[in-house]
């Protein structure tokens, strides 16, 4: 029997190819977004949608809670709900920079804290953060998105260390440049439009990220004894 798969921020992009994907194999599901219509449109069997803000620890809290009392406790959850609101540090409105730590680290956080004492209890389970290159190394514009990216890479290793005696893995992904929703966060169009120059001068159009989820859902599928604790990908072509 497949056990329960919790994905925040699966109204589009990654979240919503990853609900797909575990969809077609049967997984029980609760997907986790503030547009709720977006996931119920998706019309998936066995799956339960809520409008949640990960910041908001207790109706994430709840909404988990609700969802296990109905299919069991949570195995697996993707981390994947986030912000990118690109600009230069010495003009980027600090509002924006608050957004980015609140959504993309506080609300991994939020997760993690959920489910960890329990998995820790079981000695059972798999928790996969979204990060990014950007993770990884800094990038003109980038300045805020990568604080708290580079925040999500070095709190998912230190959660792995806290959790791999408890055969709890903790895993983080770090795409590159992907084409979803994610850069119509940002509000400094001629960043944007440097982006996507840049994308185009490289060529590096060809991941997707129905591509990222289905490499998501590898990494989790593999023995429990098994983790790859850190996933670097990008189109074949990008060069940075």
């Amino acid at each position: 029997m497949k056990k329960l798969v919790v994905i925040t921020g699966a109204s589009s992009g990654f979240g919503m190819e990853l609900a797909k994907e575990f969809a077609e194999d049967g997984y029980p599901m609760l997907i986790l977004a503030r547009r709720v219509e977006k996931m119920e449109a998706l019309n998936l069997p066995n799956t339960m949608c809520r409008r949640v803000d990960v910041t908001d620890q207790e109706t994430f809290k709840a909404a988990v809670r609700e969802a296990e009392a109905k299919y069991g406790k949570t195995d697996l959850l993707v981390n994947n709900a986030g912000l990118m609101q690109l600009g230069d540090l010495a003009t980027q409105d600090p509002k924006e920079w608050q957004n980015m730590l609140n959504v993309n680290l506080m609300g991994v956080m939020n997760g993690m804290q959920i489910v960890l004492r329990d998995m820790k209890e079981r000695r059972l389970g798999t928790i996969i953060n979204l990060s990014s290159i950007a993770g990884l190394k800094p990038f003109p514009g980038h300045a805020a998105y990568c604080a708290t990216k580079y925040g999500v890479t070095g709190l998912t290793e230190v959660a792995r260390q806290e959790a791999s005696a408890y055969n709890v893995r903790v895993l983080s992904i770090c795409p590159g440049a992907v084409s979803t929703e994610l850069l119509g966060h940002t509000t400094d169009q001629g960043i944007i439009d440097g982006y996507n120059e840049w994308k185009e001068a490289v060529e590096a159009t060809s991941i997707t990220a129905t591509d990222v989820a289905k490499t998501i859902k590898y990494a989790y599928e593999l023995p429990q004894g098994v983790s790859l604790r850190e996933i670097v990908i990008t189109d074949t072509r990008q060069d940075a």
